[in-house]
């Protein structure tokens, strides 16, 4: 995909008014279409001797066996780097049979082409840019805003939707709290996010290796806007300047994962978790899936291993104290369905429909264990049209934004989209299950400020059990032409659409 592609994203660009009603539609896609699976290792043959990225996964702890490492020199692989504390090594290699070969090794779990295209991945073109706000429509909304109100919070109609103004009123968040933005990179020379960002804790892991050279977490001026937006939601400063992020006294930090092109290959991933873990993050927000794959099935041996290595280090940072907050995605899809069908994997290869099990075939980081997964609400408090679902997938629900033909605002509100900071120091919107989930990670960063020694199993219980039970919408029919856009299973408490209800962050700083 683009600069835009994390498909936890929609973007809107300025004065499309009608198209944003269409974007939103109801099974309609509204970023730009990946591709789909050709049989195990045909992508890779075709690439003949241009090198591509692998993971091998070998026993935690005990760095690269001996024979591991003859073994991938003689299959013609080259060590980048290993994560040796959860048994992953990132290898280039040239030879198409790497895999196949280096799998047959004893001491090997599994190994894997972590992409189809060539080393660098082939650009695609982007598919739009954020609505960005006007300085007219600044200054309009600075003058209209309340007393002790950032100039333009009256925009955000997502902050009351979870009580966020209120639990200011108590509490901003600790600046010993830190969450980690593993996403698109930065731009930490924004008003909005230069009071609160932790810079010993952000890194570019675009290769799969940390660079932590000055400012290379920052997207680059062709490169997304998106880590940047999604980081203001977190942790804009309240400051008098721009917006306010849901916790605006913890600390942000960038973990560039995203390549030019806008891919999230899982070298890059496994690189962003382990560097979280290792630099006291208390919570990652992860508004992305894992390249190419849209859903990573574990019969495939390729797919199998990219699903062991990021799963690896997933459960190495919250083994370390992180809690891992992940977008639902914006398929509109029912994740706990008999079966879907995926059109878009891989998103670097040759396009085609194939029919997966999503109990079988998973989205990550969303479906790993232990992962928050979240959901997307519009400005009436219903299921975002696009956001995907499933009874005892989602786990909580947070806005999100929707086509404002659907689910507008109350003033002084005007869009049903998400406000965030851009970089270069501006603001606009965006919508997806992107935007929700920095909500969930900024309550969850709340709760860990209220309570210093949580560990992340009892953050994740409070966030939960704090969570506004919402009974599913039923029926759902949110375009209003007499269907039914999706069908909400389970009671108030745990559905399919709301999980354990909406995030709630006044409870986060008063519980």
């Amino acid at each position: 995909m683009t600069a835009s592609r994390p498909r936890r994203a929609l973007v809107i660009p300025a004065g499309m008014a009608m198209a944003t009603a269409l974007a939103f539609l109801p099974n309609t896609a509204a970023t730009a279409a990946p591709t789909a699976p050709p049989a195990a290792g045909a992508a890779a043959s075709s690439a003949d001797a241009t090198p591509l990225s692998y993971v091998v996964n070998v026993r935690a702890g005990h760095g690269v066996p001996a024979q591991v490492k003859k073994a991938i020199g003689k299959a013609g692989g080259t060590i980048v780097t290993s994560y040796d504390r959860i048994g992953v090594v990132v290898v280039h290699s040239s030879n198409p049979d790497f895999a196949g070969a280096v799998r047959k090794v004893p001491g090997v779990h599994s190994a894997g082409a972590t992409r189809n295209a060539p080393l660098p991945s082939a650009a695609t073109t982007d598919t739009g840019t954020p609505k960005v706000l006007s300085a007219a429509e600044v200054a309009e909304a600075g003058a209209e805003a309340a007393a002790g109100q950032d100039p333009l919070q009256g925009l955000q109609w997502d902050l009351p939707a979870i009580k966020a103004d209120k639990a200011h009123e108590k509490s901003l968040g600790s600046p010993e709290v830190t969450v980690a933005v593993i996403d698109t990179g930065v731009d930490d020379t924004h008003p909005d996010i230069a009071p609160n960002f932790d810079r010993a804790a952000s890194v570019n892991c675009v290769s799969g290796k940390p660079d932590t050279s000055e400012g290379a977490w920052r997207p680059g001026p062709s490169e997304s806007a998106h880590g940047t937006h999604v980081a203001g939601e977190i942790a804009a400063a309240k400051n008098g300047v721009g917006m306010t992020g849901v916790a605006p006294g913890v600390k942000v930090s960038g973990i560039k994962v995203s390549n030019p092109d806008g891919y999230f290959y899982t070298e890059a991933v496994v690189c962003g978790f382990m560097w979280a873990a290792e630099h006291g993050v208390d919570v990652t927000n992860n508004s992305y899936y894992t390249d190419p794959w849209y859903f990573n099935c574990k019969n495939d041996p390729d797919q199998k291993a990219l699903v062991e290595a990021v799963t690896r280090a997933s459960r190495y940072a919250e083994k370390k104290g992180a809690v891992n907050v992940a977008a639902a995605g914006n398929e509109n899809y029912d994740l706990s369905a008999d079966e879907i069908t995926d059109p878009v994997s891989p998103n670097d290869g040759t396009p085609s429909d194939r029919v997966i099990d999503p109990s079988e075939c998973l989205d990550i980081p969303t479906q790993l264990p232990g992962v928050v997964t979240v959901a997307a609400t519009g400005a009436k408090g219903l299921k975002s049209s696009f956001s995907n679902y499933g009874r005892g997938v989602v786990d909580i629900a947070a806005p999100g934004g929707d086509s404002t033909a659907y689910q507008p605002p109350q003033a002084p509100a005007t869009s049903g989209l998400i406000l965030g900071p851009l970089p270069g120091g501006k603001w606009g919107y965006m919508a997806g299950t992107s935007m929700a989930a920095p909500h969930v990670a900024g309550v969850a960063a709340l709760i860990k400020s209220t309570h210093p020694y949580a560990p992340p199993s009892l953050v994740k219980a409070l966030l939960y059990a704090q969570a506004d039970a919402t009974a599913c919408t039923d029926p759902y029919d949110i375009n209003g032409d007499g269907k039914v856009d999706a069908v909400c299973e389970g009671p108030k408490n745990r559905n399919g659409f709301y999980g354990w209800g909406m995030a709630d962050a006044l409870d986060a700083v008063t519980r």
